[in-house]
């Protein structure tokens, strides 16, 4: 969070089969409604409105996105936050000429996300269902379609550090399930179950 609104990135470092290293990134920065113009939405179901503007960036594959949009976060019974996120999908991928593991150009299309995060707590521990899922349309490519895609990725999380030491949020253990049907526009469908370690300053 900052100041007018929020940020969330990650940055991927990937091992490929050659040998080689891959990185890979997003970032949505937001300027929240409420923040900016010191506003509150009331006692309906809606909390916030937030512009965003999003970048997807693979330097090795050359692959740029813009993802300008909106993002309303709901206040939903239980729900520490729940929040959709509607953007644009805009190539500006510099195409499969520009180098032996580019990523081919594309038409622009769009994406739809959920992220959200509900806190469980039994006696003394704590535990919570966290995650999100994204829809992006299909579009052309430079060689034929990439295809729309699903990925979901929900999380089941137990607080450690408050079981262990008392320490709320900073380490938490768990599972995540990943789903992705038409895996990166491909035909391929992927369903996998991860550990996860989170850990918090």
């Amino acid at each position: 969070g900052w100041e007018y609104g929020g940020n969330f990135f990650f940055i991927d470092h990937i091992s490929v089969d050659s040998g080689d290293t891959v990185f890979y990134g997003e970032w949505y920065p937001t300027l929240s409604s409420s923040k900016i113009f010191d506003f509150q939405y009331g006692d309906g179901v809606l909390r916030d409105v937030s512009v965003v503007l999003g970048f997807n960036a693979g330097p090795d594959a050359n692959v740029l996105k813009y993802l300008p949009g909106v993002q309303l976060d709901w206040d939903l019974p239980g729900f520490a936050y729940f929040k959709t996120l509607f953007t644009g999908y805009l190539d500006q991928n510099e195409g499969s000429s520009s180098g032996p593991a580019a990523a081919p150009q594309e038409d622009d299309s769009y994406m739809l996300d959920i992220a959200w995060l509900y806190p469980i707590n039994i006696g003394e521990q704590s535990f919570s269902i966290t995650g999100h899922a994204e829809y992006i349309s299909s579009r052309d490519n430079e060689f034929g379609e990439t295809r729309s895609w699903i990925l979901a990725q929900p999380q089941f999380r137990w607080d450690l550090g408050k079981a262990w030491y008392g320490r709320s949020g900073q380490l938490q253990i768990g599972i995540e399930y990943q789903y992705w049907k038409n895996k990166l526009g491909t035909h391929e469908t992927e369903n996998v179950a991860q550990l996860l370690v989170v850990w918090g300053l």
